[in-house]
C-alpha cells in the first residue's frame, strides 16, 4: 500500500518537525514568558512574572511541557500567544489568507517566468537570445528577494508612480510582492526545466520524430515538453520551503500582514505557541504538496504507472 506508507512518512515528518522546534525552543536560556514579561518597563513582581508562568505551563518539566503540547494540538488547541493574549488558531485564520493568496499569485507567476525561459532557451534558431536566456536563472537565484522588493519599490512605487505601495489594496497590493517572490522560486524550476528539456531532446526516438520532417517548435511543445515534466514538478514540490522563506521576506518588505509578518514577531518575542503553530503548519503544506506530487507521477509518465502495477 504505497499511499498509506507515503501517509504514515507524512505524519512521522510533522511529528519531527514539531519535535525539532519545541527542543530548539527549549535550548534557549529562559523562556518565552521571561522574554515578555521580565522587561523592568512592565513593572511585574517575581511572583507576578512565577504565577505567569505557572498559567502558561512554562514551569512545569520539559517533558510534561512537550507531552502536554502533543495533546493539546490532537485536541485542535493551539494554545495561547505569550506576545498578544489571542488564541493562536485565530491569529494563524487571520493571518493564512494573505499568505495564501501571495504564495499563490509568486509562484503561479514563477512558473509562467520559469516555462518562457525554458523554451526560449531551447528554441535552437536564435543561439544569441538562447544565451540571453540562459543567463536569467543564474542571476535570479544570486539576488536576494529583499532586494528585488526594495528595487521595484524604488522604480515602480516611488520612481514611476506606476503602483502604490502605501495605501494600496486588492490586485495593487498583490502586484509587486508577488514578482518579488516569483524571482526567487522561478530560477531553479527554469534550470531544472531547461536541463530535462535538453536531455529529452537528445534522446532517440526525439531524432526519429525529427527525421521525420517534423519542425522544432512541433517536436518542442508535442513530445519534449511532456516528457521533461517529471523532474520541474519534483523541484516544484521542493520549493514550498522557499516559497514560505521567501513569504516572511517578502511580507516583511511590503508590510503585509500574513503568516511571515506573525512569524517574524512571535520569534522576536519567543511567542512559543505561535512558532510551533506556523512550523507545523509549514510542515503540514510541504508533506501535503509532496504527497500531491508523488501521486502525480503515474498520472504524467505511464512507465510508473506501469511499474506500480506490475
Amino acid at each position: 500500500m504505497p499511499i498509506v506508507r507515503r501517509i504514515a512518512q507524512a505524519l512521522l515528518v510533522i511529528l519531527l518537525a514539531f519535535t525539532a522546534t519545541f527542543i530548539l525552543m527549549q535550548a534557549l536560556p529562559g523562556d518565552g514568558v521571561l522574554a515578555r514579561y521580565q522587561n523592568p518597563e512592565l513593572g511585574l513582581t517575581p511572583e507576578q512574572i512565577e504565577q505567569l508562568r505557572v498559567v502558561y505551563g512554562v514551569d512545569q518539566p520539559v517533558w510534561s511541557q512537550f507531552l502536554t503540547s502533543v495533546g493539546n494540538y490532537l485536541a485542535g488547541n493551539f494554545g495561547t500567544s505569550l506576545q498578544s493574549g489571542a488564541r493562536v488558531a485565530d491569529l494563524i485564520v487571520t493571518a493564512l489568507p494573505e499568505t495564501l493568496v501571495l504564495a499563490a499569485a509568486g509562484f503561479t507567476l514563477a512558473v509562467i517566468v520559469a516555462v518562457a525561459i525554458a523554451f526560449l532557451a531551447s528554441f535552437p534558431s536564435m543561439r544569441w537570445l538562447r544565451n540571453a536566456v540562459r543567463s536569467l536563472p543564474p542571476l535570479f537565484v544570486s539576488v536576494p528577494a529583499f532586494w528585488v522588493g526594495i528595487l521595484l519599490i524604488q522604480v515602480f512605487s516611488f520612481g514611476l508612480g506606476w503602483v502604490r505601495v502605501i495605501g494600496a489594496d486588492g490586485l495593487e497590493a498583490l502586484i509587486l510582492p508577488a514578482i518579488t517572490l516569483s524571482v526567487p522560486i522561478s530560477a531553479p524550476l527554469s534550470q531544472v526545466l531547461i536541463q530535462s528539456l535538453d536531455e529529452v531532446g537528445e534522446s532517440p526516438y526525439v531524432a526519429i520524430v525529427r527525421s521525420r520532417g517534423a519542425g522544432e517548435w512541433w517536436v518542442l511543445t508535442r513530445n519534449v515538453a511532456k516528457n521533461a515534466l517529471l523532474p520541474t514538478i519534483t523541484i516544484a514540490g521542493l520549493l514550498f520551503g522557499e516559497l514560505v522563506a521567501g513569504a516572511v521576506v517578502t511580507e516583511a518588505v511590503f508590510g503585509r500582514a500574513g503568516i511571515g509578518t506573525l512569524t517574524e514577531q512571535a520569534v522576536a518575542n519567543r511567542d512559543l505557541p505561535v512558532i510551533q503553530a506556523v512550523v507545523l503548519l509549514a510542515a503540514i503544506g510541504f508533506v501535503v504538496i509532496n504527497l500531491v506530487v508523488d501521486l502525480l507521477y503515474p498520472v504524467i509518465d505511464p512507465r510508473l504507472r506501469r511499474e506500480r502495477t506490475a
